[in-house]
């Protein structure tokens, strides 16, 4: 798949800039939204309108690059006794409530005449069936939410764009300031390394597996 103009949400991110600069290698039309660059701010429904709702040109490539570990200084909950009220609304905020309000503006971005992909960066610990450790609670719940989110966005759209994939990818751990305080000891990819990972399974993803949930490798992670 040949991309001609993407669209990258969180584009001042590790991942998010990573994928630019990735893109640009490859020849693609890059359009860039970020928090610190064009005010963008995902949890702000008045701000994802203002932004995106200037946008008049199709793309073939959206990627919400978008999300956050910690939110206004909180931590991954270790424990249930941890679990604050505003802690998880943030969280459901950031991860799940700003994705799905940029995809609300999918179907008018996305060509309906030709092939385009819509990519929202996950993690593969909002996968229920993988979780054997416990812990992170809202952040876990925040992107199961957000991968029901795709799943849904994807039948929807695949009324009015045939052609058009609609997925779920978990990037692997990452070395950006995202992950910094909690890579350990678990191998980790730079962020210009993922990026290239990313862009090649979703090259590869057709219509026929739309609504999935893939991780860095192309391997389907179950939900």
């Amino acid at each position: 798949m040949i991309w001609k103009n993407a669209l990258i949400i969180g584009a001042s991110g590790g991942i998010g800039a990573a994928l630019c600069a990735e893109l640009n290698v490859r020849s693609v039309a890059v359009t860039a939204r970020s928090r610190s660059g064009d005010g963008l701010d995902v949890t702000d429904e008045a701000s994802v309108e203002r932004v995106l709702g200037g946008l008049d040109q199709r793309f073939d490539l959206i990627v919400v690059a978008s999300g956050a570990l910690e939110v206004n200084g909180a931590e991954p909950e270790k424990s249930l006794k941890h679990i604050t009220a505003q802690g998880m609304l943030d969280q459901f905020a950031v991860n799940a409530v700003g994705p799905a309000l940029v995809l609300r503006h999918a179907a008018r971005l996305a060509p309906r005449d030709r092939a385009a992909h819509v990519a929202v960066l996950s993690a593969r610990v909002g996968s229920i069936t993988d979780n054997r450790l416990g812990g992170w609670h809202s952040y876990r719940a925040a992107k199961a939410a957000v991968n029901q989110i795709v799943r849904g966005a994807s039948i929807e759209l695949a009324r009015s764009h045939k052609q058009l994939t609609c997925v779920a990818l978990h990037p692997g751990t990452v070395q950006t300031p995202f992950t910094e305080k909690y890579v350990g000891r678990h191998p980790a990819v730079p962020a210009p390394e993922a990026a290239i990972h990313l862009l090649d399974v979703l090259s590869d993803l057709s219509p026929a597996q739309t609504g999935g949930f893939y991780d860095w490798s192309g391997a389907e992670v179950p939900w």
